[in-house]
Formats: structure tokens, C-alpha cells, sequence
């Protein structure tokens, strides 16, 4: 329906995400199909790319609509032919940008690609310059499901059904290196391409690749190394449908068809746990939370869960009633300011955690804020029975 929810959870209400603002109008062909953030501290921006063809640029606070571009014409093509995969909002400038500005990166399907700088005004009333922008393709047949941009903003990976995995320099838009399919197995068989979902395997390493598959393997590349996987892992039986990093720069996390989710060592292949709490359905999209222990994973059984990823075990549920598709974290966002010293915050006075949360055909916003309440002199707190809910850390002020 292409809408945009804000869901809000507050500490000092025990953390249990409510939806407090919706922003749009329901129109089905205005689905959303990709999302990205840039969550800077002053005017943060969400890009969203819809089903009609349309890319918008938001304000993720208000919820005001910044810029609207069309990615349509491409060897006449209509949008649904060659839906958008893709999408990243830059959090640095490129391409000679002014300070106004704001690049984007898109892939679409038939592997069209295009990086292209917009200005983005105040509102929508003002006027807007030129833009300028890249385009390349990425394939000459097959199709793209999975694309990603390393932490440093110079590389991007790409990959889908018939494509290998491949790596592009964006300053110079060329390709830099391309996968090799395994070798045939013991028994003689030939499995076909088909990537379903990747990630760089660090944030300033770009040579380490990983990727998941259709047919429920997960393989490590070193573009440095050889062209074909150093590590494959298989994993149940239904396809991977997500995978994730994390910080440390060896551990992954992966959702895959039936609605499994496990962390693995992927230095040694090692499968380190399964999270406890099956979902009913299949998992598309998993977030680590970049300072916090904390994961989020949503899917097609409609929960937005958080899980603990040292337990492995479930924090937080929430029910959203669409099928979702992507969550990321939004983890400057505050509209509060904490005062006092650390001694003046409760346990439940925890730093802000945010989520965007992207389904088929609605952009759900889940904003975790601080909680600013200053105490006067000492209390004593009543003990409380333990209840699984995502709890932040407790924080030093200046």
C-alpha cells in the first residue's frame, strides 16, 4: 500500500514498540520495494523505491517529502519489468556533490545500474538543480536479487539468478573482479547459479565477500585470493533468504526460506547456535545494531523480532500485519536530551535504538528513543520479574 508507519518504543514504557504516526496514502501501486537510510545526526534522509518506478527522498524525522525521481527508461521498460533491487543512499558526498546534495546508488533486475547526485531541497517547493549521475550494466542476462556497498562507500557487490558475484570500483564504475562457480560434486552434478542474498564480510575490507544461495549453501570469498569460495557452509534445507554481519569481522547471521536463524564462524565454517524462537515464516531481512548485542530480523510471518546475540535468545516481538521485508537500524535518532550525571539514569533509561522496517507494501519506521528523566537524589528500585524485552545498556553523561 506503499505507506510509511512510525512505530515508537519508549524505555521508560517498557519498550513495547507502538505505531504513533502513519505517513501516505494506501495506493497499491505505490509499493515499496527498497529502502536506505542515511541516519546523520542533523537532517537525516530515507530513501524509499516503489513499485511504479518512483524514488523519494524523505525526511525520516517528519516524515516530509524531499525529492521525487523517476528510474524509468531503460530500453523502454516498465517499472514492474525492472523492478528496482538495489538501493543505497551514500553517507558521504560523491560525485562533486554540493553540501545540499545527496547520492544515490540503484541496480535494478535486468542489471541496470545508476549513481546519480540530487539536490535535495528543504521542501518540496523549492526549486531543484540538475542532477548528475552514472549508469553502467551490470549483466548482460540473468537477473540481480542481491546487492550491497562496502563500509567505505568505494566498492559494491552484486549477485542473483544466472549472475556470479561480482565487484565494481564505483569511482571508476568497473568491474574488478567476478566469482567462478564450484567445481562439480562427488556424484558429477553442476549447481547452477543462483545468489540470493550478500554482504561484505567487514566494514573496511572489501576483498572479503560473503553470499548466500538458492540451493542453502553460504560460501566466503577473498577476491584477493581466488575466484572461487575459500568456505562453503550449508545450512538446513530451504534457500538463504539473509545474511548479515557483524563488528567483529568473522561472525555472520543468516534467515534463510523456513524461518531459521543462526550465527556462524565463518573463519572455520562453524555453526555457532540457532536463535531460539522459530518464525513461521521465511526470513528477508536481518539488522545488527551497531553499538548494542542486538539483532533484528523480520519476515513474511509478519513479527519484527529482536533477539540478544550472545543468548541467542528472543527479546522482543511486535506483530505488523504486513509481510516485511527489509529492517535496518536507525541508531542516531534522539529528540530528547539526556541531563544529568550516571548516576541520575535508571537501568531502563537506555541509549536510543531505531528501526525502519520495509514490507511489500508498506515502509514501517520503529523509532527506539532515549528517555530523559532526571532523578533528584537516591532511590531504591523494586525488584521485577525478568520479562524478555530489548533492554539498551546504561550510558555515561558528560
Amino acid at each position: 500500500l506503499g505507506l510509511v508507519k512510525v512505530i515508537e518504543a519508549r524505555s521508560k514504557q517498557g519498550g513495547v514498540p507502538k505505531v504513533v504516526e502513519r505517513w501516505g496514502e494506501p495506493d497499491s501501486s505505490r509499493c515499496v520495494l527498497a529502502a536506505s537510510i542515511n541516519d546523520r545526526k542533523t537532517d537525516p534522509l530515507l530513501v524509499v523505491a516503489r513499485k511504479s518506478g518512483l524514488i523519494e527522498v524523505l525526511s525520516s524525522i517528519s516524515g516530509d517529502l524531499r525529492v521525487s525521481i523517476s528510474n524509468a527508461g531503460y530500453a523502454d521498460l516498465r517499472p514492474e519489468d525492472d523492478a528496482i533491487v538495489g538501493l543505497h543512499l551514500f553517507q558521504k558526498q560523491r560525485l562533486e556533490a554540493s553540501s545540499r546534495s545527496c547520492t544515490l546508488l540503484t541496480c535494478t533486475t535486468k542489471g541496470h545500474a545508476s549513481m546519480r547526485s540530487i539536490e535535495v531541497p528543504t521542501s518540496l517547493v523549492d526549486s531543484i538543480s540538475n542532477s548528475s549521475s552514472t549508469t553502467w550494466n551490470i549483466c548482460a542476462s540473468g537477473n540481480i536479487l542481491c546487492s550491497k556497498v562496502d563500509g567505505n562507500e568505494n566498492h559494491a557487490l552484486f549477485g542473483g539468478k544466472g549472475v556470479e558475484v561480482n565487484v565494481w570500483d564505483l569511482d571508476k564504475c568497473t568491474k574488478i573482479w567476478t566469482a567462478k562457480s564450484p567445481a562439480k560434486n562427488s556424484l558429477g552434478i553442476f549447481t547452477p547459479t543462483w545468489f540470493t542474498s550478500a554482504t561484505f564480510l567487514s566494514k573496511d575490507d572489501h576483498r572479503k565477500l560473503v553470499a548466500g544461495t538458492n540451493s542453502h549453501q553460504v560460501r566466503l570469498y577473498d577476491i584477493s585470493a581466488q575466484r572461487r569460495p575459500v568456505i562453503s557452509v550449508d545450512f538446513r534445507d530451504t534457500p538463504i533468504k539473509a545474511v548479515t554481519e557483524d563488528p567483529d569481522g568473522h561472525t555472520i547471521y543468516l534467515g534463510n526460506g523456513s524461518g531459521d536463524l543462526a550465527s556462524v564462524d565463518i573463519r572455520t565454517g562453524k555453526l555457532l547456535g540457532c536463535f531460539l524462537g522459530k518464525c513461521s515464516g521465511s526470513i528477508k531481512s536481518i539488522a545488527r545494531h551497531p553499538e548494542h548485542p542486538v539483532i533484528a530480523s523480520c519476515g513474511l510471518d509478519s513479527y519484527l523480532r529482536f533477539w540478544d546475540i550472545k543468548s541467542r535468545q528472543l527479546l522482543s516481538a511486535v506483530f505488523l500485519k504486513q509481510h516485511l521485508t527489509n529492517v535496518v537500524f536507525d541508531s542516531n535518532f534522539s529528540d530528547e536530551e539526556v541531563a544529568g550525571s550516571a548516576a541520575d539514569l535508571t537501568p531502563n533509561e537506555a541509549p536510543n535504538v531505531n528501526e525502519i522496517i520495509v514490507d511489500e507494501e508498506e515502509l514501517m519506521l520503529v523509532k527506539r528513543k532515549k528517555a530523559s528523566k532526571e532523578h533528584n537524589g537516591s532511590k531504591k528500585v523494586k525488584s521485577k520479574k525478568k520479562s524478555k524485552r530489548l533492554k539498551g545498556e546504561s550510558i555515561d553523561v558528560l
